[in-house]
């Protein structure tokens, strides 16, 4: 019995502390309330135009990755990386020694086939030939000047000539190289049409779906400090980057006259055509953010506040964005968050 006097005792004791504690808190060093000044503001909700923002990498509208027919030595490479070129202009070769010497070989196989031909068709008016023997040394010569035509073909494509303006962005092989059919030499991007430059962005799919071609946008490029440009929207990739795991999307550029580098990093932002209806708040009334949540306070009478929750949507320079609307509140705290708590009293200053 007196065991449980004792403990009861102590209970009361800790609790008398902890409101003198309270109290003491509460109050200043005259033994006067607290009092915090604060400015309050009223909410509504903000009509936004909808835009996304996104970032990238400038490009040409065309690129392409010129390679020679056939394989063979490289003889001559004449452009370097970065270098302008125009269109029918000759850009590399292969050693022309084994090319050479196959279309001589076909020439001279065509002309046998032909003397071959002739002579059936004499011996088959003198009734030496048979038809079928004629049919095949016909045969034979066609054999012969088909293939002619193929090695004369290939031989037009042991050189690279430029099928547009463009310049080169990279130089994959070099002189002497020994290159397969068809592999890479040159990869260059075609400026033959008039602002033919791009920013190629990657977007959520969320931003995919809302973004349509025709779409006008901003951008910014790293290379440009305080400039913007004019852009927009006109190619949208069907399919997920496998890599990135986003959407691209292709902004075509209104440089006016400027020719940035291939490669250069540059800021979008993308007007769409759905616009936002939201409740925007100072930074100052924002308590205790943490990702997408945070805590607002709104007045009680003159001189109590309490604590709300809300969602963030997104920040600008100025101000945030909430997610929901603040059902029933008409005023919140814009100053002297960070001091408040619901008990604390507080004085509304204009």
């Amino acid at each position: 019995m007196k065991k449980i006097q004792l403990l009861s005792g102590l209970v009361i004791t800790v609790l008398l502390l902890a409101s003198c504690k309270h109290e003491q808190k509460a109050k200043n060093a005259l033994g006067e309330p607290d009092i915090i000044p604060v400015k309050v503001s009223s909410v509504s909700m903000l009509e936004i135009p909808g835009h996304i923002r996104a970032t990238g990498l400038v490009s040409t509208e065309d690129e392409a990755k010129y390679s020679f027919k056939i394989g063979g030595v490289i003889s001559r490479i004449f452009v370097e990386e970065g270098q302008f070129f125009k269109k029918g202009q000759l850009l590399a070769t292969l050693n022309s020694t084994e090319i050479s010497a196959g279309l001589a070989q076909s020439s001279l196989g065509v002309e046998k086939a032909e003397r071959d031909y002739a002579r059936a068709v004499n011996l088959y008016k003198d009734s030496v030939f048979t038809l079928e023997q004629l049919q095949n040394t016909k045969t034979a010569l066609d054999v012969a000047r088909k293939g002619r035509e193929a090695t004369a073909f290939n031989e037009r494509y042991s050189k690279i000539y430029a099928a547009t303006d463009g310049f080169v962005s990279k130089k994959i092989a070099n002189e002497g190289e020994v290159i397969a059919p068809g592999m890479p030499v040159l990869l260059i991007n075609s400026t033959e049409q008039h602002n033919s430059y791009t920013l190629k962005v990657g977007v959520t799919d969320l931003e995919w779906a809302v973004i349509r071609t025709g779409q006008t946008a901003k951008v910014a490029l790293d290379g440009y400090a305080g400039r913007q440009f004019d852009a927009v929207v006109f190619r949208k990739s069907q399919v997920a980057d496998q890599a990135l795991g986003s959407f691209q999307v292709e902004l075509k550029l209104k440089l006016n006259g400027v020719k940035p580098a291939v490669g250069m990093f540059g800021k979008a932002e993308i007007a769409t055509s759905r616009g936002e209806n939201v409740m925007a708040i100072p930074y100052g009334s924002l308590v205790e953010a943490d990702g997408t949540k945070g805590f607002v306070f709104t007045t009680i009478g003159a001189d109590r506040v309490k604590k709300v929750p809300v969602t963030i949507s997104k920040f600008d320079n100025q101000e945030v964005y909430l997610k929901d609307k603040l059902e029933g509140i008409d005023q919140i705290v814009i100053s002297n968050s960070a001091y408040l708590n619901e008990q604390s009293i507080i004085k509304i200053i204009r």
